[in-house]
């Protein structure tokens, strides 16, 4: 299967590390970075890693990540790809972890995978205390909200297979700036997914980098999102 592998990047220059970026299309998959109006040099990085299986897609302004993703995600299908999926730009999750969960995506046979970033023997998770214990509250409910049981909808590595579920789950821009994953897998359920065609694979490694561009202060404006969203699917 063609896979296409969409890496939002905004103000990246200190943090992308090209050397995971090229790993992942000297495996083959098709790596889209999405410049999301950035002020810096990002842009130059990434036209110096622009190839056969590397593209480049540069926004005028900055949209913010979900549509960044969403763009990035439709051009890789109009491409031809049969499988989408999207990575955090600092390779949080690595090239080879990435790897990892496109063959055991390929191996379940289901429709979504979820990256999750669970703690548990065997696996090496590294996360801000606070960002974690965070993150429990706002899966808890995005589970009610989704009504599965998800783990972690915000891990920033997820693949997709390519339907007509999917494309109409793209068509429109998120309403969210915040919580677009959630509202992503929201939409899936909305146009017809089940809660058997997703399946959540733990990380074995993941990483925080740290420099993330959602701060503490943001969290009411999550929480608005989440609100907003709740009522839309109640």
């Amino acid at each position: 299967m063609t896979t296409g592998i969409v890496i939002p990047c905004y103000n990246e220059s200190s943090r992308l590390n090209t050397a995971e970026v090229r790993t992942l299309a000297e495996a083959g998959l098709h790596v889209y970075l999405v410049d999301d109006g950035s002020t810096d040099d990002t842009f130059s990085i990434l036209q110096a890693l622009e190839g056969s299986k590397v593209t480049i897609i540069r926004l005028a302004d900055n949209v913010g990540k979900g549509e960044a993703v969403r763009l990035g995600m439709q051009r890789a299908i109009g491409e031809g790809a049969q499988v989408v999926g999207y990575l955090d730009a600092d390779f949080a999750t690595s090239a080879n972890e990435m790897l990892r969960l496109v063959a055991r995506f390929k191996e379940a046979g289901v429709s979504v995978l979820l990256g999750s970033r669970w703690f548990h023997l065997g696996a090496h998770i590294e996360r801000f205390a606070v960002r974690h214990y965070m993150g429990r509250v706002f899966a808890t409910f995005a589970s009610i909200i989704l009504k599965m049981p998800v783990y972690d909808t915000q891990c920033g590595a997820k693949l997709f297979a390519v339907t007509d579920v999917l494309s109409s789950s793209l068509v429109s821009p998120f309403a969210s700036r915040w919580i677009f994953d959630v509202e992503l897998l929201a939409r899936l359920k909305h146009y017809g997914y089940k809660t058997a065609d997703f399946i959540e694979e733990p990380l074995t490694r993941w990483i925080d980098i740290g420099g993330s561009k959602v701060r503490i202060v943001d969290l009411g404006k999550v929480i608005v999102d989440l609100v907003r969203l709740w009522l839309q699917r109640a």
